[in-house]
């Protein structure tokens, strides 16, 4: 701000000079002193220059509505709402989001530098703040295979950037407690540039937690009990409440609404689908599912606003107070938390459930564009190369916990029934799952099976499996496992679900493999028509299909995983056999 835009803010602010708007008669929500008070809002230059009494050149009165500050995601990988940034920003305006912190993770694992680089040069002129920390395991251990790889000085160079406020979810909290050098180099140019740094590690305790807390990590976001989220913030760790479209850990973690808790937490979603952001909303979803819950809504207002401002240190927002951003969400009431306005920057900018901002796409270089747009980089898979090996009677299942992240680990006997995989059993709930390798077709592809996902037939093939992103597919034949598989590679990227051998439905990602170039209502209409499918094929609504499958191959949350080198023992970082 320079100096004549401020002495025109504090003329306002005194009263001198007329703002340019003023909201008057508002129930404003101040999350200072966690109580309501009622005044006029005056806003000049996109800032808000002081509440009381004010005349503006416009004013709107507000009798009988809420102010409160525009909502902040402090966690969310944009690529999982499977549209481009623009489509992103279309969806969550009007549900009062103003600002995101993206950690652009997914895209990185597939065309590394290039990928960041197509991010932050698509979000650099949108309404939407967006706000990046920058990925900090690419891939996310050695017993995963990524696009690209990074290392502390290929991340470095994006500290210069404003909108780069970090390092994002340091997710090999193993390699942290063994002080691994290249995930210390990391660390170190991040403080070195006083940046911050996210944490996740789920389920981290003792001392294994006060050597990765140690390490320099002030938050985390992977929280699914409340006596870990106490763990963690006793040991000085700001705590993420999740609710997203595959883990939801907001009901788990009520108790810390209260004191001592309440003043360090934030509201995330880390991975939303279309669907959840059209139907339910961003922050907003959280906030009125919290006061739903027995929770005073001033103070899931504050986690969903102020207090993921305060942890990374956005000065001038998640407040509706004089010098602050006039980013403000305009409420029906407090209990029913609906979103009638949007002001981004003092500028109406949503309202009636619509967006009134315009996006375009601005010019990517054509390495930028090679790599993001053409990364399928692998030969069509048959049916032989699928079978599995078996070495004895038993077989190791990767079993679901529905609404969760969480994998536990079931034993069970090798199966032939007719019309499925050896092994797979969909009476039992089990299914084969494969995952291929499609960054630089080095041929691996890792088998195992997957139990309570539901599927009582056909296949389903998605190129969006964190955080490496190569193929996954579950079927409960090979055939159909191949069918699917192939109709994605043949669309560079996507998801598609195959029967008896037809393609039944697909959706193309033509952006890495994880962002569709279409609408976003066009998007949510392919995604549901292939849910509805799939919930006829056994899938129940406890689980969602593809962003609960899209996890599977992650392996760096316990206890089981699968991708491109095999079954991975999560707590043990190896590889293990799939049968034995």
């Amino acid at each position: 701000m320079n100096k004549k835009i401020r002495e025109k803010l504090i003329h306002v602010a005194n009263g001198r000079q007329k703002a340019d708007l003023v909201l008057k008669n508002a129930g404003i929500v101040n999350v200072f002193t966690e109580d309501i008070e009622i005044g006029d809002v005056a806003v000049v230059d996109g800032m808000i220059a002081g509440i009381g009494t004010y005349e503006g050149e416009v004013e709107k009165d507000m009798t009988g509505k809420y102010l409160c500050p525009g909502f902040i995601d402090g966690h969310i990988h944009l690529e999982s709402s499977m549209v481009a940034p623009a489509e992103f920003e279309k969806a969550v305006l009007p549900h009062g989001t103003t600002a995101v912190i993206t950690d652009p993770h997914e895209i990185a694992n597939v065309a590394g530098c290039e990928g960041i680089e197509f991010m932050l040069r698509y979000t650099q002129d949108m309404t939407l703040d967006v706000f990046f920390v920058v990925p900090s395991c690419v891939p996310s251990t050695g017993l995963d295979e990524a696009g690209a790889c990074l290392e502390a000085a290929d991340i470095e160079p994006f500290y210069e950037n404003d909108r780069v406020i970090g390092l994002a979810e340091m997710m090999n909290s193993f390699g942290v407690n063994q002080a691994d050098p290249a995930i210390l180099d990391k660390i170190n140019v991040t403080l070195e540039h006083q940046k911050i740094i996210d944490g996740h590690a789920p389920l981290l305790s003792g001392q294994e937690l006060n050597g990765y807390v140690a390490a320099g990590i002030r938050s985390d976001h992977e929280c699914s009990n409340v006596r870990e989220a106490k763990e963690k913030f006793a040991r000085g760790q700001w705590i993420m409440v999740r609710e997203g479209t595959a883990a939801h850990n907001l009901e788990a973690l009520l108790p810390l609404f209260e004191a001592p808790y309440a003043q360090r937490i934030m509201l995330v979603t880390d991975d939303k689908h279309p669907c959840d952001l059209l139907r339910d909303g961003h922050i907003d979803a959280i906030v009125r599912k919290a006061v739903q819950k027995g929770i005073d809504p001033v103070k899931a207002i504050k986690a969903g606003t102020y207090n993921a401002a305060s942890y990374f240190g956005l000065v001038n927002h998640g407040a509706i107070a004089p010098g602050y951003c006039a980013d403000i969400a305009v409420l029906d009431s407090l209990t029913e938390l609906n979103v009638l306005e949007v002001y981004k920057d003092g500028v109406l900018a949503a309202e009636n459930g619509k967006s009134l901002v315009k996006s375009s796409v601005p010019e990517m270089g054509q390495e930028i564009q090679e790599r993001v747009y053409h990364s399928f980089h692998v030969d069509p898979v048959n049916v032989s190369q699928l079978a599995m090996e078996k070495k004895g009677e038993r077989i190791r299942v990767i079993d679901l916990n529905a609404h969760e992240l969480l994998t536990t680990e079931r034993i069970a006997g090798w199966t032939c029934r007719e019309g499925c995989a050896d092994g797979v059993d969909p009476e039992e709930d089990i299914v084969k799952i494969v995952a291929l390798e499609r960054h630089k077709n080095t041929g691996h592809i890792g088998k195992g099976f997957l139990g309570r996902y539901g599927l009582k037939k056909g296949a389903v093939a998605t190129s969006v499996g964190h955080d490496s992103h190569n193929l996954v597919i579950a079927g409960t034949n090979d055939e159909d496992i191949a069918c699917a598989a192939n109709r994605v590679i043949e669309n560079e990227g996507g998801l598609a679900i195959a029967l008896d051998g037809e393609i039944v439905a697909d959706l193309p990602l033509q952006i890495a493999g994880l962002m569709s170039t279409l609408p976003l209502e066009e998007v949510d209409q392919r995604l549901e028509k292939m849910k509805a499918i799939l919930r006829e094929w056994g899938i129940s609504e406890e689980i969602d299909p593809f962003m609960t499958l899209s996890f599977v191959s992650l392996p760096v949350i316990p206890s089981l995983r699968l991708n491109t080198y095999g079954v991975i023992d999560v707590n043990q970082q190896k590889v293990v056999d799939a049968s034995f």
